[in-house]
């Protein structure tokens, strides 16, 4: 009886946040610097998702 695997906790090693990103629930966090977009005249920053390393460019 020494084989004994908890279940809750293999349940959240396999899912360890990546369940959320696929629902459209990034958790972003922003990359350092800004930019200056000239043909638009607005500052571009870049975010880069937490869980899966997904980027997205947010026009401020």
């Amino acid at each position: 009886m020494t084989n004994v695997i908890n279940l809750k906790k293999a349940k959240q090693k396999r899912a360890d946040g990546k369940t959320l990103c696929t629902s459209g629930f990034h958790k972003w966090e922003l990359l350092a610097g800004r930019r200056f977009d000239v043909k638009q005249g607005r500052l571009v920053s870049t975010e880069r998702c937490k869980r899966c390393g997904e980027e997205r460019i947010k026009l401020t």
